[in-house]
């Protein structure tokens, strides 16, 4: 049996396929609103394998220019992200082991062949908050590992339903995803994978 680093929760099946189901419908409005866009790695303008939006008071963004940070409103449209959907503040409020209502949250989705490199989540102000991440369609092979880059890291799935809180010694674990097994999961119509991180950015 594989020990998590400290700090870091995974909880499967926290979600029964009615709540996965209407989890993607509560996003399928956000993506209307705010359409998913391809991201671009900073200095090099390399365009990121996933697609990308927010929804919340503030989004995640990154670009060539002026890299990794938050802002009101979406880079291509320039109009404010949707409101974070209850179903969402629902489960932040189950797991997060915060009184302080989530402002972001970041939208990726996931087609057969996307990665995400080893990482951190520090761009936010608050660095106390947790991170909760949920994991709906194909399964995905997870990877974490410490605060510091270059250290032990283990790899676990994750499967649709499941959630994976990053909170106290483990808010700056180093994570990422490096696969994705397609046509495991039928909750997506065009299958993938679409990955909700609700975050606190300000203290």
């Amino acid at each position: 049996m594989q020990v998590l680093p400290k700090g870091v929760r995974h909880i499967p099946g926290f979600l029964d396929r009615s709540r996965q189901e209407e989890l993607v419908e509560a996003i399928r409005h956000v993506v209307a609103t705010a359409p998913l866009y391809v991201p671009e790695m900073p200095k090099t303008g390399k365009p990121m394998s996933v697609r990308m939006t927010n929804c919340g008071s503030l989004g995640w963004i990154t670009d060539r220019e002026r890299g990794y940070r938050y802002q009101p409103e979406h880079p291509v449209t320039s109009k404010p992200w949707p409101p974070i959907p209850d179903v969402l503040i629902d489960i932040w409020w189950a797991v997060s082991a915060s009184d302080k209502r989530p402002e972001a949250c970041l939208v990726n989705f996931y087609s057969a062949d996307a990665r995400m490199g080893l990482h951190q989540d520090r761009d936010e102000r608050d660095l106390e908050t947790a991170v909760v991440s949920i994991s709906l369609g194909d399964t995905c092979l997870f990877r974490v590992g410490g605060r510091t880059r270059g250290g032990r890291t283990m790899s676990f799935r994750l499967e649709s339903g499941d959630v994976v809180v990053l909170g106290g010694e483990g808010r700056l674990a180093f994570h990422g995803v490096d696969r994705i097994y397609p046509n495991t999961s039928t909750l997506l119509k065009n299958g993938g994978r679409v990955n909700l991180t609700l975050r606190r950015v300000n203290p």
